[in-house]
């Protein structure tokens, strides 16, 4: 039985492998970093329908990223998201969202007039 030998234009150097790893990496950081995001505006549309106030320009921008110890011991990424809000449709507000992983830590809220039954959102 033969060995099989790569040629010299295949063969992988450590560098190469380093490099390939790091852009994996990068791109499943990007990849779970945009699903965690979506996870944090289904939170946002379900606690916005509650409280009868509105996103804003449909997005949240990430303004932290740092690790910690999640309930159950592993180490996990918590993300820290902003937005703005209205709740009369006149004045804009701001706001965080923030997760541990997938899970909702917080959500806070600038202070904000409530709307009444006749200034509701539609």
């Amino acid at each position: 039985m033969g060995c099989f030998i790569l040629p010299l234009d295949i063969m992988l150097t450590l560098s190469s492998i380093v490099w390939t790893t790091l852009a994996i990496a990068l791109i499943s950081f990007w990849w779970q970093g945009d699903i965690i995001r979506r996870c944090a505006l289904q939170y946002l549309y379900q606690y916005f329908r509650e409280q009868d106030l509105q996103l804003l320009d449909q997005t949240i921008v990430l303004t932290g990223v740092w690790p910690c110890r999640s309930d159950f011991g592993p180490l996990q990424l918590r993300r820290r998201y902003g937005f703005e809000f209205t709740s009369t449709g006149e004045q804009r507000y701001q706001g965080l969202i923030e997760l541990s992983g997938r899970r909702l830590q917080r959500i806070e809220l600038e202070a904000h007039i409530l709307p009444d039954s006749e200034n509701r959102l539609q």
